[in-house]
């Protein structure tokens, strides 16, 4: 997928958010992940290993999560 499209996939996401409607984000891109997401649950091995809200948790603390650390 080009850069352009990533981009306009990101916009649409961000205006149904911002129109109120429930967006679930699923992307192994920590980035994407934490410049998109107000609210993130990882999981590990089926299970739920963390939750946070937007600016509580680095880049590096997500990635170690999502490796079962």
């Amino acid at each position: 997928m080009g850069v352009g499209a990533i981009e306009s996939i990101h916009t649409r996401i961000v205006r149904a958010r911002n129109e109120g409607a429930g967006v679930l984000l699923v992307s192994s891109e920590l980035d994407e992940v934490l410049t998109l997401s107000d609210r993130i649950l990882v999981m590990f091995e089926g299970r739920m290993v963390g939750k946070f809200r937007r600016g509580e948790v680095t880049e590096r603390e997500l990635g170690l999560k999502m490796g079962g650390a």
